[in-house]
């Protein structure tokens, strides 16, 4: 019998991968370990609530594997719910905080070095809750990841954001290991790459909707610059509230410093937004068309626009404004009422699209008077999206614990 002998241009790579690998720091803790933490009326209540929502994300799964898609309220006239509006809200927050984390290590800004591995990582784990959460919306995950190899689809804007997603992950991950060996270097490459890759998808997110013909009031070039947009203001908004939990809303110097010229910038990022959703209401409403004028100014008459509106724009600028970011603290607050705005934003961005019902061409012979499509998440769909947001927390909560996240001081 002949033996199999290994090249040795093979053994040095595998042996290369296995270095690279084994060489990754992280810190070795057991299980009592990683469940302790400082026993603070705030931290018992987050543990708390992140409990709660990890239990009602098993009790949404099991549901949907018992009753499958009856336990969502979606219908054929309003095929996309909560579930996506959530992954949605997911994906946008890793894009942002994968913005936030290049400023340092891709883009040379010193002060926002504090942030890169924290926010790379964040990346991480929110785009894999995102994943979580839209599994179980897809049907046939695993099917889906064949056929999207065996069978892509190069003319559908949902493969590209599927494939163009899944590349960022690998990106984001191969840089966040870089960061953490402390190779600039090779951090910066990937974490570009990562970058570009990720900014391809987020607007190819937004084509979604921009390609939707049958729906005037998304059709347009409007959502993929405004994703983008939306994705900075996001993380801007988490680099906040990950810093102040971080630092127990007593913040260094140093960190002050960084989080005063986030500030600035969130504060025009704000402006733009204000400045595009004003115009593409004004555009919207203009003209009379037909099922975009009347859509328009039913949403401007929805509680929940007006949710989005106050809590994501009106009042993080105006805190921000008076006195130009100088209150980390104050901001910590607004950017905590900025991500429920940010929730409501995803939300109407999916049912907003859906209210008009699509008609026959021959309406009095086919169809009666079509009213507005009404829809509200089940239970199942609310617990499903809370225990998504559970499980982020828990995998950030680990990598705390595994990693370390902090400024490395040689590097």
């Amino acid at each position: 019998m002949s033996e199999t002998v290994e090249k040795p241009e093979q053994t040095g790579i595998i042996a290369k991968a296995k270095d690279f690998v084994t060489t990754i720091p992280y810190n070795k803790i057991g299980m009592k370990e990683l469940l302790g933490y400082e026993k603070t009326p705030r931290n018992q209540l987050v543990a708390l609530l992140t409990l709660i929502m990890l239990s009602m994300f098993l009790i949404g799964i099991i549901t949907y594997f018992v009753e499958g898609h009856h336990a969502y309220n979606v219908s054929k006239e309003h095929p996309w719910g909560l579930l996506l509006a959530v992954y949605i809200f997911f994906v946008v927050s890793s894009t942002g905080l994968c913005i936030i984390g290049s400023l340092g290590d891709v883009f040379g800004f010193k002060d926002y070095m504090l942030i890169s591995k924290r926010a790379i990582f964040g990346s991480i784990v929110t785009i894999l809750a995102g994943f979580a959460v839209i599994s179980v919306e897809i049907g046939h995950p695993i099917t889906m990841l064949i056929y999207n190899v065996l069978t892509p689809g190069l003319s559908s804007a949902i493969w590209w954001m599927g494939t163009l997603y899944g590349a960022y992950l690998v990106f984001m991950i191969i840089e966040f290991v870089f960061l953490l060996k402390g190779d600039m270097k090779w951090a910066k490459r990937f974490g570009l790459s990562g970058l570009l890759v990720g900014l391809a998808a987020h607007s190819n997110l937004g084509s979604v909707f921009g390609f939707l013909n049958a729906r005037p009031i998304a059709n347009g070039v409007f959502y993929p610059t405004y994703f983008i947009l939306t994705a900075f203001i996001t993380g801007v908004f988490i680099a906040f509230i990950i810093m102040g939990f971080r630092y127990k809303l007593e913040f260094p110097e140093k960190v002050k410093t960084m989080l005063t010229g986030l500030a600035k910038i969130q504060a025009l990022l704000i402006s733009i937004l204000i400045f595009f959703v004003t115009w593409k209401m004004f555009t919207d409403i203009y003209g009379g068309m037909p099922n975009r004028s009347e859509v328009a100014v039913h949403i401007l008459g929805s509680w929940t626009f007006w949710a989005e509106v106050i809590l994501a724009m009106l009042i993080p600028l105006f805190l921000i404004l008076k006195d130009m970011g100088k209150s980390p603290v104050v901001l910590f607050w607004a950017s905590l009422s900025g991500m429920v705005g940010v929730f409501f934003m995803r939300y109407n961005l999916v049912h907003d699209t859906q209210l008009k019902p699509l008609q026959m061409m021959k309406l009095k012979e086919y169809q009666p008077v079509p009213e507005w499509i009404h829809y509200f998440p089940s239970g199942t769909e609310m617990m499903i999206s809370l225990g998504g947001l559970g499980l982020c927390i828990a995998m950030y909560y680990a990598g705390t614990k595994f990693f370390n996240l902090d400024e490395d001081e040689n590097h």
